[in-house]
């Protein structure tokens, strides 16, 4: 009791340290694996024994037998479900091919180059050093996201890095599950024979019953055919029996069949949506905790003792310098990205719960069977990861700086409410060229702004959902243009430092139209439009409409002619390079040049 206790009370507040630093959750969960392992049974135990053992060995320990890996199994499969949730479609339109060729030829690259550096470096047999590569072909969102969270990037460097995450975490079990059945089998001619056959039921039935039983899932939830307070639970049981299903149909599907399980429900319509999405994360977050410290925990002293040289040394620096870029460098050929980003994915590349996962499972069962060399899996892959994580955590955020990836200015602008005035303002702006996020708590507003090619997302901003969410990563304008001046005002005090870098607006309340003295400079517009002005209009005439203005005593003309025309409402100021400018409360002090135009909302005007 003591253990287990221990183990959830250490990972939370592990969680809590890579928080408060802003590092990955799996750097500080494996130290402390480690400390409360291998390292407790070496130094600080008097008997030699681990403070947490995870393996029972007839005296202690929390699992039997190979329960232990059951249980990561499982957990697995939830935390990939998550991650399947979080995928969108439309932030792929750009760089789908690239995601693609990651995880096939990128992982082709890896499985190949890293398994004839461990041969020849370690001279382990070919067949272990492919189950190594096959490994670490998996990156995963356990670690991409934080990093991806405290750098700000552009939309397409972080989608291809999310994707690429969650992905090739089945394609990565994948090929090491082959490459430890053809160990596994005496002589590998019967295998052969059968390989194709397997990865294809893998294909097949992973496929078929994630894309099935979303659906299914998606229609009861729709249907209302499970109560609410069941939503969550329920979800999870159908994670678990879509996962345990799928396996018994074809070994080790089950990973692919809840990444695609999430993917279908990630991009489905269901109202429920982010509700699932909060239980899994919160779930996730408490699994990943628990795993880590426990396949740390689970290794042995004298395996880390094992790999204790330089040849470690040379291995990860491959695996760094030469894998890694190899494979993205290929699979961007033709691709449209920039040098500087290729370099910067390629930087990027940390493993994750699976690689270490499944490594523990497939080192431990093959050196019960007395396979030679498989003493090196479970030790080696644990380097990677610790290594890689460690490394990108460190130097993520510098290296996109030094190389120019990292935006210098946030130009995305977040729009809290999706009304009919946010949706007719926001396209007017993606038809500028800017990025655009409008976000409301109204299922129906946030799926008629999509249907209008808008990206909007349905959100709460009296949560913490939109502070971890990496594709506002570059926001750095936030306008409050819903009907409640509570809300408004709410949304720009939470989020001004982070969305309102280069400025934060506001609606005008009625009461501030009234009170020509105390007006605040964050009002958008004008002192005397507040929503409901901009909604009438909007209903009356939908249109926005652009004029040349000759000077700033023209434009101050005109922004007095149009405050006192209930038709017509000024928004933007567009300068001769395109680029737009919010018209605030205070935009007398702007300074305006011929060439410039006025950006309004309502009937045309004739220019004087």
């Amino acid at each position: 009791m003591l253990a287990l206790a221990g183990i959830i009370i250490l990972g939370i507040l592990a969680q809590w340290v890579a928080w408060k630093l802003k590092l990955p959750a799996i750097l500080p969960l494996i130290l402390i694996g480690l400390l409360v392992g291998p390292i407790a049974a070496e130094f600080l135990s008097e008997d030699g024994t681990k403070w947490i053992e995870p393996i029972w060995n007839g005296k202690e320990g929390l699992f039997p037998g190979e329960s232990l890996f059951y249980f990561v199994s499982l957990a697995i499969s939830i935390i990939l479900f998550e991650g399947g949730l979080t995928l969108k479609i439309n932030e792929i339109k750009n760089v789908g091919s690239v995601i693609t060729k990651l995880i096939t030829l990128g992982s082709l690259v890896t499985f190949v180059v890293a398994a004839v550096a461990v041969h020849y470096i370690f001279n382990l047999s070919w067949e272990i050093s492919f189950l190594f590569s096959g490994l670490i072909i998996v990156t995963g969102p356990t670690v991409i996201t934080p990093i991806l969270r405290n750098i700000p990037l552009k939309k397409d460097i972080s989608a291809i890095l999310k994707w690429e995450g969650i992905l090739i975490d089945p394609i990565g079990a994948l090929v090491a599950v082959l490459v430890f059945e053809f160990i596994s089998v005496e002589g590998g001619g019967e295998f052969t024979k059968t390989a194709f056959i397997e990865f294809g039921k893998i294909l097949f039935f992973g496929s078929v019953f994630g894309f099935t039983f979303a659906h299914a899932l998606n229609f009861s939830i729709n249907k209302n055919f499970i109560p609410h307070y069941l939503l969550n639970v329920f979800a999870l049981a159908a994670v678990l029996g879509v996962f345990v299903l799928s396996d018994s149909f074809a070994h080790e599907s089950g990973l692919l069949a809840v990444v695609v399980m999430g993917m279908v429900l990630g991009n489905s319509n269901s109202p429920y949506l982010k509700e699932l999405l909060y239980f899994k994360e919160s779930l996730s977050v408490l699994l990943i905790s628990i795993l880590f410290i426990l396949l740390s925990a689970n290794i042995n002293m004298s395996d880390l003792w094992l790999i204790y040289n330089w040849k470690t040394a040379i291995l990860f620096a491959v695996v760094v310098f030469i894998v890694r870029p190899l494979g993205v460098f290929l699979s961007s050929i033709n691709s449209g990205l920039q040098l500087n980003e290729k370099l910067f994915i390629s930087w990027v590349g940390p493993r994750g719960i699976v690689a270490a996962g499944i490594a523990s499972l497939f080192g431990l069962k093959l050196a019960k069977i007395g396979v030679e060399g498989a003493e090196y899996i479970t030790p080696l892959v644990f380097v990677i990861v610790l290594g890689t994580v460690l490394l990108n955590a460190t130097t993520a955020r510098y290296f996109a700086k030094a190389i120019g990836v990292m935006l210098t200015k946030s130009n995305g602008i977040l729009i809290v409410g999706a009304s009919e005035v946010s949706q007719i303002i926001g396209k007017y702006l993606v038809e500028n060229n800017r990025h655009v996020v409008l976000i409301d708590n109204n299922f129906t507003h946030v799926e008629n702004s999509q249907k209008l090619g808008l990206e909007a997302m349905k959100a709460d901003i009296y949560s913490d959902e939109l502070t971890n969410n990496i594709e506002l990563n570059d926001i750095g304008y936030l306008m409050a243009l819903t009907g409640s001046t509570a809300i408004n005002q709410y949304a720009i005090n939470k989020f001004s430092s982070q969305f309102g870098e280069n400025g934060t607006f506001r609606l005008v309340s009625i009461e501030e139209i009234n009170d020509e003295v105390n007006n605040p400079n964050e009002c958008l517009f004008s002192y005397s439009d507040d929503y409901n002005s901009l909604s009438s209009l909007v209903s009356k005439i939908p249109e926005i409409h652009e004029l040349a203005i000759k000077n700033k005593d023209h434009f101050l003309e005109l922004i007095e002619d149009t405050n006192n025309d209930k038709d017509v409402i000024p928004l933007f100021i567009k300068d001769t390079n395109g680029e737009l400018e919010i018209i605030a409360s205070d935009s007398h002090d702007k300074k305006i040049q011929k060439g410039f135009k006025l950006v309004y909302l309502g009937r045309e005007i004739q220019n004087k």
